[in-house]
């Protein structure tokens, strides 16, 4: 299957680049005053494009010894449009830079979290162009 032009834009090392791992560890020392204390792990992946925009996921994968319940992540939507560690206007101006557009030619919106496994949830990140 080919990739498309989004595809080769938005690798996994550019993704983790505009979304760092150690940035969950900062979002749970923020929340609870330790790292440590945090269930899931959080990466930025690209999921694919369409006519008007793209797909891109936060993916919360469990880390050992925690539990990945859905009380702790079906509220999160709301709270990473909020959170100043998460930064989504941060990460959506890292997102038009890469495709060499202006930061506000792109709209965002989180929906609501789905439920993969009981060790990957995921909150969908869809970037519309304006």
């Amino acid at each position: 299957m080919p990739t498309t032009s989004s595809e080769s834009i938005f690798t996994p090392q550019r993704l983790a680049a505009m979304f760092p791992s150690d940035r969950a560890d900062a979002f749970f020392d923020a929340l609870y005053g330790d790292a440590e204390d945090g269930a899931y792990d959080i990466a930025l992946a690209f999921e694919g494009e369409g006519e008007n925009g793209m797909e891109f996921s936060f993916r919360l994968t469990q880390r050992p010894g925690h539990c990945l319940a859905c009380n702790l992540t079906y509220g999160l939507p709301q709270v990473f449009e909020r959170h100043p560690v998460i930064d989504l206007p941060g990460v959506v101006a890292k997102i038009a830079s890469a495709m060499d557009r202006a930061e506000g030619s792109l709209r965002w919106r989180l929906l609501p979290t789905r439920e993969m496994s009981r060790t990957l949830h995921v909150i969908p990140l869809l970037v519309t162009f304006a």
